[in-house]
C-alpha cells in the first residue's frame, strides 16, 4: 500500500520535515500561487500551512483525497473551517506553540517602557547623549496588573513575580486557587485599575473584551500606570488610549496587536512614550520549530486514524448519527449558562434524558463544555481541549443519562454550582422534523422559545407593565424584537422574561432596562450560529 501524501505548502522546520520524511510521501508547492497550489493538492492527504496559503471552499473542492489540513501556528483565518467540517476534513493547528514566546514579548514591552529603551536608542543613533532625559523606573516594589490569567497571562504573571514585583490578576473565570498556584491575588477589574502600576493584557477578543480598557476606565487607572497590550487589538480603546497619554493619566503604552492591522494612521504612532512592534508574539524561531514539530505530530496521528488533541473540528471520532443534532443544542447551553452564571461553576452537572440517552453521549458533555468555556478562554476551544479547560480550572464535570423524559422526546440539561452555593440551570431540546433546537427551562422557570443569535434574559418582580416597558426601551434603541416568553413562579413573585431580538442589545441599554424594571437579573448572550 502506497504511503500518504502530504503536501507543505509553506517552509516548514528541518525537525519538522524529517518527522514527515519516515513516514510518507512528502510534495512542496508554493502555497501562495494560487494556480500551482489547487493542482497540488488534488490528490493529497494532507497539506500543511502557515499564514500565506489560504484553504477555502475552492481549494477543498479540488482536494478530493484530502483528511488533514494543518495549519503550522495558532490562528486559523486563512483556513475556512466550516467548509473542511463540511467535507469531512480535519482541521488542526497548534496552539500551545507561541505562549513562551508571546509572554515574552509582552515582558519585553514592558522593560522597555520602563527603561525607555527604543527611545534612547533612537536619541543616541541621531548624535545624541542625553542621559537624564531617559530616566527610567524599577519593576521591584511595583503591582503589575494582569488581565486575563489564561495561559500567556499566568507565564506573565511568573516572569513579573521574579522581578519583585506585587502581582494581581482580573479573570471572572479563573478560581482563586489557581490564581494563587500562579502566585497572583484575584481582584475586581476597579481594584487592577486602582492598584496596577503596570497592566498588562492578555485577554481573548470577543463581545465582552472589545473595549474593555475604554475611556471611563482610563480614568480610573492609577496615575502614571504603563500599559501593555500583547494580547488582541480592539481590547484597549485606542482613542481612548491616546487622549489618556496626552492628558497625562497614562505615562506609556507598549503595543503589539491593534484595531485595524497593519495600522494605518493610528493615533498612537505620535507619542514619544509608545512603543510599537507588528504583531510579533509569535515570532521567534522557537516557536515556529515548536508549531512545526506539533502540527506534524497531529498529521501523522490523523493520518493514522488515532486521537487527535489538537482537532479544532469534529473528526476525531465516530459519533452516532441520533446523537449529531445535539451538539449544536448542548454547545448554546453551554454558552447561555456562562453567560447567566456570570462566572465558571464549581461543579457542572450535564444531564440528559429520553431516547437519545441510550447511545453514547458522551461527546455532549464535551459540546457543553466547549460552549461554557467559548467566551472565557483565549485560545480556540474544541471538543478535546475542553476537559482539559475544565480540569485546569478545577471545574468538577459530571455526565447523567436517564432514559425516561416525561415533558420532551429528548432533553439536555445543564445544572451548575456556583461557589457560593447558588444553582443555575439551563435545558433545552430538539423539536420537529427539522429538529430545531428550543429553550424548555431556566432555573426552575419553565419556557419554550427558539434559540437565536442575540437573546435578552431578565428576571424581576412579577407585576403589571414590564414587557411593555422592555419593548418601549429596545424599540426607542431600534432593536427589534422577534420572540419572547415570560414565566413566573407565582402570582406576585419571580417572573422571567426570555426575548430573542434582531440585534445585539449595548451594555448602556440593558443597564437602562434593568434599573427601569429593577430586574434582580439581567443578561445578554449572543450565540454564534454554529449550523
Amino acid at each position: 500500500m502506497p504511503a500518504p501524501v502530504v503536501l507543505v505548502a509553506e517552509e516548514l522546520s528541518p525537525a519538522a520535515i524529517a518527522q514527515l520524511e519516515s513516514e510518507f510521501e512528502l510534495r512542496q508547492v508554493d502555497g501562495s500561487d494560487r494556480a500551482a497550489l489547487l493542482a497540488a493538492i488534488t490528490d493529497v492527504d494532507a497539506v500543511i500551512v502557515r499564514s500565506a496559503t489560504r484553504i477555502d471552499a475552492e481549494a477543498l473542492e479540488h482536494a478530493t483525497r484530502l483528511s488533514v489540513v494543518a495549519r503550522a501556528g495558532v490562528g486559523l483565518d486563512n483556513v475556512d473551517v466550516a467548509a473542511a467540517t463540511k467535507a469531512g476534513v480535519m482541521v488542526v493547528n497548534a496552539p500551545s506553540s507561541n505562549i513562551v514566546s508571546a509572554a515574552e514579548h509582552a515582558v519585553a514591552l514592558l522593560l522597555s517602557l520602563a527603561r525607555n529603551v527604543p527611545q534612547a536608542m533612537a536619541s543616541l543613533t541621531a548624535g545624541e547623549w542625553k542621559r537624564s532625559k531617559f530616566t527610567g523606573t524599577e519593576l521591584a516594589g511595583k503591582t503589575a496588573g494582569i488581565l486575563g490569567l489564561g495561559r500567556i497571562g499566568a507565564l506573565v504573571a511568573q516572569r513579573l513575580a521574579a522581578f519583585g514585583m506585587n502581582v494581581i490578576a482580573y479573570d471572572p473565570y479563573v478560581p482563586a486557587a489557581r490564581a494563587g498556584q500562579a502566585g497572583t491575588r484575584l481582584v475586581s477589574l476597579e481594584e487592577l485599575l486602582a492598584e496596577a502600576d503596570f497592566i498588562s493584557v492578555h485577554l481573548p477578543r470577543n463581545a465582552e473584551t472589545i473595549g474593555l480598557l475604554g475611556d471611563r476606565e482610563l480614568r480610573l487607572v492609577k496615575p502614571g500606570v504603563r500599559i501593555v497590550n500583547a494580547a488582541r487589538g480592539g481590547i484597549v480603546d485606542e482613542d481612548a488610549l491616546a487622549l489618556a497619554l496626552k492628558e497625562g493619566r497614562v505615562a506609556g503604552a507598549g503595543l503589539d496587536v491593534y484595531a485595524t492591522e497593519p495600522p494605518a494612521g493610528s493615533p498612537l504612532f505620535g507619542f514619544g512614550n509608545v512603543v510599537v512592534t507588528p504583531h510579533l508574539g509569535a515570532s521567534t524561531h522557537e516557536a515556529q520549530e515548536k508549531a512545526g514539530v506539533q502540527v506534524a505530530k497531529s498529521v501523522r496521528l490523523a493520518l493514522a486514524g488515532e486521537f487527535v488533541p489538537d482537532a479544532v473540528n469534529v473528526q476525531g471520532g465516530t459519533v452516532d448519527e441520533d446523537v449529531k443534532p445535539g451538539l449544536p443544542l448542548a454547545e448554546k447551553l453551554g454558552r447561555i449558562f456562562t453567560a447567566l452564571a456570570g462566572g465558571l461553576a464549581a461543579r457542572l452537572e450535564v444531564e440528559v434524558r429520553g431516547e437519545i440517552a441510550v447511545s453514547d453521549v458522551r461527546v455532549l458533555q464535551l459540546a457543553a463544555l466547549k460552549g461554557v468555556f467559548a467566551r472565557v478562554v483565549e485560545d480556540a476551544v474544541t471538543y478535546v481541549n475542553a476537559p482539559l479547560l475544565a480540569t485546569e480550572r478545577g471545574l468538577e464535570v459530571s455526565l447523567v443519562t436517564e432514559s425516561e423524559s416525561p415533558d420532551w422526546r429528548n432533553l439536555v440539561t445543564l445544572r451548575g454550582t456556583m461557589a457560593d452555593g447558588q444553582v443555575v440551570s439551563v435545558s433545552g431540546t430538539l423539536t420537529g422534523q427539522r429538529q430545531l433546537p428550543k429553550l424548555v427551562a431556566i432555573n426552575g422557570f419553565d419556557i419554550e422559545i427558539g434559540l437565536a443569535e442575540h437573546m435578552v434574559f431578565l428576571t424581576y418582580t412579577d407585576r403589571p407593565g414590564i414587557v411593555g416597558v422592555v419593548g418601549q426601551i429596545l424599540g426607542s434603541e431600534g432593536i427589534n424584537i422577534a420572540g419572547m416568553q415570560v414565566s413566573r413562579d407565582a402570582r406576585g413573585g419571580h417572573a422571567l422574561i426570555v426575548l430573542t431580538v434582531d440585534s445585539a442589545i449595548p451594555p448602556l441599554v440593558l443597564d437602562d432596562i434593568i434599573s427601569t424594571i429593577g430586574a434582580v437579573v439581567g443578561r445578554t448572550v449572543d450565540i454564534e450560529d454554529d449550523d
